[in-house]
């Protein structure tokens, strides 16, 4: 019964947007002109998370939670992926909310901070629009509270937590399986990484700071990572 259970695991991960467009240069170019080119680069990303570097090498037997079970509590298939990312962003626009209203930054930087802060908030009206349309029902938005103690500290923090972001929507990227879906997660994946970027500039971080490939984040480190701040 277990074989069983991880061959329709792995059947279902094969048939995932992402490897069906890293194996049909058709539809590789079709979701390109699809997602942007802004989004073209991130794709290479998320083909290295999803196929790995070899695409004969055989999977392992799962040992921990089984990938498709990853955001089970958000909703089935891409409606719990969309309902995580969801959660996430609504996180991200109640920081940059609380950080405008505090009004710790100023110039050139405090204008980057509302731009940003409209930016999350436009990610949030995206994927509640996306869930619904999908059949779905938007995730609520969390209870949450951020340590907002100064400018430097504010900074780091907004720095940790759009890297985060930007490792989230890469770990999920060998599960979604509507095109749809993974372009409208490219095109989110790539503004918080930009975000990031900018950002790593401000506190004097690494703009890439996983070097020339990011590192995905599975489910139960991200949220094990915003739970402090859940109240």
């Amino acid at each position: 019964m277990e074989g069983d259970r991880y061959q329709q695991e792995t059947e279902q991960g094969n048939r995932s947007a992402v490897l069906e467009l890293a194996n049909d240069p058709v539809e590789r170019k079709r979701f390109l002109k699809m997602a942007g080119a802004a989004s073209a680069a991130s794709f290479s990303a998320f083909v290295v998370a999803a196929c790995g570097s070899s695409k004969k090498k055989k999977a392992a037997p799962p040992t921990t939670t089984p990938v498709s079970d990853e955001t089970a509590q958000f909703g089935p298939g891409d409606i719990g992926i969309m309902n995580y990312a969801l959660t996430l962003e609504y996180l991200e626009a109640k920081f940059y909310r609380e950080v405008v209203e505090h009004n710790f930054f100023s110039g050139k930087v405090g204008d980057l901070v509302k731009q940003f802060a409209e930016e999350e908030a436009e990610h949030v009206r995206a994927l509640t629009a996306a869930v619904s349309r999908a059949g779905g029902t938007p995730a609520k938005e969390p209870q949450a509270h951020f340590p907002l103690e100064n400018p430097n500290q504010v900074a780091m923090l907004a720095y940790t937590v759009e890297n985060l972001g930007a490792s989230a929507y890469l770990g999920q990227a060998p599960r979604i399986e509507s095109k749809e879906v993974l372009a409208a997660a490219l095109s989110i994946h790539s503004v918080e990484g930009r975000h990031a970027a900018v950002l790593g500039t401000v506190v004097n971080k690494p703009i890439t700071p996983d070097g020339a490939f990011a590192k995905p984040a599975n489910v139960e480190t991200v949220l094990a990572a915003v739970k402090p701040f859940l109240s």
